[in-house]
């Protein structure tokens, strides 16, 4: 997980506006599902939360009364799709590009949960709406809260599932560097009045890993 916005922050606004954003330190990971033919057709996406949200997700519901820090096998089965309620324009802060175009995703499907050694982890399967299959330029995965109040990782290798021979994925990391140098010109223009915390500015992508996903040409 990622702590260069914290510094960022500290440095320009002080260090209650320090402790804003993000709010949520999310370890993801990302299983690329191909068919017969050598397409995508979807992508099954972990979120792996942080011990305080998660510890918070099974005090808020009760979960583990006792507190010992294990579940019970029908309290583990309730926490699936806990995170699941989303909006209908939420779109599950995936971001998938092929070709430099938007690929359309389907509602989230096949979920999972569970609790285990202080970490909510659940899963999510996403359907492409046109399967696509990757060229040489790469389909591009990335996991990312526009307003940065949830920080996503790709903590995990990218799994291919079915794909064709060559097909390889690669994870790229964002310049953390140059991230915080944007967010500090974007901080630079709020007023003393303002409040980053309830308007904070979509910077998001610029802290995103991204999956590439690359086959030999056909």
């Amino acid at each position: 997980m990622r702590f260069g916005l914290t510094f960022a922050l500290a440095v320009g606004l002080g260090a209650q506006a320090a402790n804003a954003h993000p709010h949520i330190f999310i370890d993801s990971g990302v299983e690329v599902i191909f068919d017969g033919q050598g397409q995508v057709t979807a992508l099954r996406i972990s979120w792996a939360y942080d011990d305080f949200y998660s510890l918070l997700a099974i005090e808020d519901r009760g979960l583990d009364p006792d507190g010992d820090g294990r579940l019970t096998s029908e309290a583990q089965a309730s926490l699936s799709g806990f995170d699941m309620g989303w909006d209908a324009d939420y779109d599950g802060d995936l971001h998938v590009q092929n070709q430099g175009a938007a690929v359309a995703m389907g509602r989230p499907e096949d979920v999972t949960a569970r609790y285990k050694d202080g970490i909510i982890t659940s899963t999510h399967l996403r359907k492409l709406a046109t399967p696509v299959r990757p060229g040489p330029e790469g389909l591009a995965v990335q996991i990312y809260d526009p307003g940065y109040y949830t920080a996503y990782t790709i903590a995990f290798d990218a799994v291919l599932t079915n794909a064709p021979a060559g097909c390889e994925a690669k994870v790229y990391a964002p310049d953390l560097s140059e991230a915080d140098e944007k967010l500090q010109a974007v901080l630079q223009e709020y007023q003393a009045s303002q409040s980053v915390e309830a308007d904070f500015p979509a910077v998001g992508a610029n802290y995103a890993d991204e999956v590439r996903i690359t086959c030999p040409a056909r």
